[in-house]
């Protein structure tokens, strides 16, 4: 399995169309995702080919540059720290009712902003670091964080991410930590989403590769709430998955 996961990722990677200076620029957020697209760079290009920025806001958690950070010593690759609190206050003042949603999707584009200006300055190329799961059920902002070059784990359930960090080495820390986009304290994945990756994986397993109906789903002891909710969520963020 392992052997198989890297026949589809790793030609990705190893045949990318990197800029002339075949160099490639990453945002390094401290959680598995971006943690194995890293891991996958420098295995293809080499450590001193990967920048990676981590670019925390007033509220992101500590631990999240911390494990950001056990990354970069792992791999031992050039790493910034760009702070984006004024440039999303500067806005987000001007609206101080504002919802977390529209905070959050705020804070999600500045980065890549941000990042896509320094892949300017390196003449590198912008790795994406979003998995199949959260792509299928839109748990991604729009020019935010699905925004990229090439995506190397882009079509890797996030069940087979956890299994590749494993296999690549991944630091502990990373590994184990409760997947969270740390838009805000206290936020995790799978209590935004209502279910948790394993379970989600295993619906859409049959829902998306397999085109099973609802109900077949459903027979096969799911429940069918949960398979509702699924689907429901697939449909609702289809045009995120398409050109415009």
């Amino acid at each position: 399995e392992q052997a198989y996961l890297y026949v589809r990722v790793l030609p990705a990677v190893g045949g990318m169309p990197v800029g002339s200076n075949g160099k490639a620029a990453l945002l390094l957020s401290g959680g598995i995702d971006s943690a194995v697209s890293a891991f996958l760079a420098v295995r293809a290009l080499g450590p001193e080919k990967l920048t990676a920025f981590t670019l925390p806001y007033r509220t992101s958690s500590g631990q999240s540059l911390t494990d950001a950070l056990s990354v970069v010593e792992a791999l031992g690759i050039a790493h910034e720290i760009i702070e984006i609190t004024p440039m999303v206050d500067a806005y987000s003042g001007l609206y101080p009712d504002a919802s977390r949603l529209r905070r959050a999707n705020m804070m999600a584009r500045q980065r890549m902003a941000v990042l896509y200006d320094q892949s300017e300055r390196l003449n590198a190329l912008v790795i994406g670091t979003g998995n199949l799961t959260e792509d299928l059920v839109g748990y991604t902002t729009m020019w935010g964080d699905m925004a990229c070059a090439f995506n190397p784990i882009g079509d890797l359930y996030k069940t087979q991410i956890r299994r590749l960090a494993a296999h690549l080495g991944v630091p502990e820390a990373v590994r184990m930590k409760p997947p969270s986009a740390d838009l805000w304290q206290g936020q995790t994945d799978e209590d935004e989403l209502g279910f948790t990756y394993e379970m989600a994986d295993r619906i859409l397993l049959l829902m998306h590769d397999e085109g099973l109906s609802d109900e077949e789903i459903a027979a096969r002891g799911f429940e069918a709430e949960t398979v509702s909710r699924v689907r429901a969520r697939m449909q609702a963020s289809a045009f995120k998955r398409c050109m415009p």
